[in-house]
């Protein structure tokens, strides 16, 4: 995940960017767009750890997806 990619996420979700003063290198969230946010980042995360083992262990990437422990 990259930069482009967190930005393309909170824009997703809503997140503004208000010019205030000149400043743009901030965003603005309601703690509803923050928690979807940290879901859209959560599971991005897991699809990353799900696809790197998937070759090892089609189980294991179908737990880390699922949210599962194992």
């Amino acid at each position: 995940m990259n930069r482009d990619d967190i930005i393309r996420m909170a824009r997703e979700v809503g997140a503004g960017e208000p010019n205030l003063h000149g400043r743009i290198d901030y965003v603005v969230m309601t703690y509803n767009e923050l928690e979807r946010f940290a879901a859209l980042v959560a599971a991005a995360e897991r699809e990353m750890c799900a696809v790197m083992v998937e070759s090892m262990d089609v189980r294991i990437a179908e737990a880390i997806r699922a949210g599962v422990a194992q």
